[in-house]
């Protein structure tokens, strides 16, 4: 790949990888790229990288230095940064939205809503990751959550 470069002739082929340290929108990323002359050589270079990446830490490394800026340096409310984490689902990113008067959630909510066997039903769930997240709000009769 080097010598490629070098006598320069661009990479015919790339591929852009994520990995994810969780399902959450977000969890840390790891973004690498890697190049080849040939889809061969690329898919080479990729499970080389992989495997190095594995291999040499990085991923555990990553891991460990994204929860330390998270234990460190959390934002405050109301400046930029302190806004509730957005949330992926159904292929789209959904932005969370306030909780009723009177909810005392930090993280947002997001509301779904669904039919079940007792019928149609609505509740905002917390923005926050599972196992700190708080309770949800379930739509009542007159339309209110509580």
């Amino acid at each position: 790949m080097t010598e490629a470069v070098n006598a320069g002739t661009p990479n015919k082929f790339k591929i852009g990888m994520t990995f994810k340290a969780a399902a959450g929108y977000d969890a840390e990323w790891l973004t690498p790229t890697v190049y080849g002359q040939s889809a061969d050589e690329v898919s080479t270079n990729a499970v080389d990288l992989m495997k190095s990446l594995a291999d040499k830490g990085v991923i555990e490394l990553a891991s460990h230095a994204a929860k330390k800026v998270r234990e460190t340096h959390q934002p405050s409310a109301g400046k930029p940064g302190g806004a509730a984490p957005k949330t992926f689902q159904g292929g789209k990113v959904q932005s969370p939205s306030a909780g009723p008067a009177g909810d005392n959630c930090p993280h947002g909510r997001t509301l779904r809503e669904g039919q079940g066997q007792n019928g149609p039903w609505g509740a905002m769930f917390c923005n926050a990751p599972k196992g700190s997240n708080c309770d949800p709000l379930w739509r009542q009769k007159d339309g209110s959550f509580k």
